[in-house]
């Protein structure tokens, strides 16, 4: 984001018409042919997004637009155009409204996808929750308890075994593992519980 944190909360007047800065903001991340590069802007012709689709074909990375403007500059260049036409804004030049929201709904199915390939998800469940409070040590009862069809005690039990990860603690119940061979097994398989557990 054009901007950096700071352009969450405050406004960063001509940050999107730096073309430059792009350049800078993708090479302080060490973006590379590696990386995919998903350029986000209601109109698709935003100069800073243009820039940094340009600089990430360059590279030779995959680079996706997403835009709300059919056909537009951004789609040209990137090699998948994502286009949420949505029509125009009740509130003319808005595009926080009905372009940004679609835009939110393409970027969730994007990032949910991306965590499932990940190995991130087992099922319907997020195996890989961080569950850092009281409320997601709870959840993470419930997906093991879920995943394995076991009660919440052993579920309980095998999670703090597990230092609270519920990945491995299903990985734990479902083989009959201990946590160092249930580890070692998920290490093998990229931390994908599914794999891991065909074996």
């Amino acid at each position: 984001m054009r901007g950096g944190e700071h352009a969450i909360r405050h406004p960063v007047e001509g940050a999107e018409d730096n073309m430059k800065a792009v350049l800078e903001d993708l090479q302080s991340i060490n973006f590379s042919k590696n990386d995919v590069l998903v350029g986000i802007a209601a109109s698709g012709r935003t100069p800073y997004v243009i820039a940094g689709l340009q600089y990430a074909k360059s590279l030779g990375a995959l680079t996706i637009s997403i835009a709300s403007n059919p056909k537009s500059v951004m789609a040209e260049i990137a090699d998948i155009a994502i286009e949420t036409i949505v029509g125009p804004e009740i509130l003319t030049g808005s595009s926080r409204l009905k372009s940004g929201t679609a835009q939110k709904m393409v970027l969730n199915m994007l990032t949910t996808a991306s965590m499932i390939l990940l190995g991130k998800c087992y099922e319907n469940l997020m195996v890989d929750v961080q569950a850092s409070n009281e409320k997601l040590k709870a959840r993470a009862v419930r997906i093991v308890m879920q995943a394995t069809d076991c009660d919440k005690m052993l579920a309980e039990q095998t999670l703090i075994e597990a230092d609270q990860n519920a990945k491995l603690a299903i990985m734990m119940i479902l083989s009959n593992l201990s946590k160092s061979e249930a580890k070692v097994l998920l290490e093998r398989h990229q931390g994908k519980l599914r794999n891991a557990l065909v074996k």
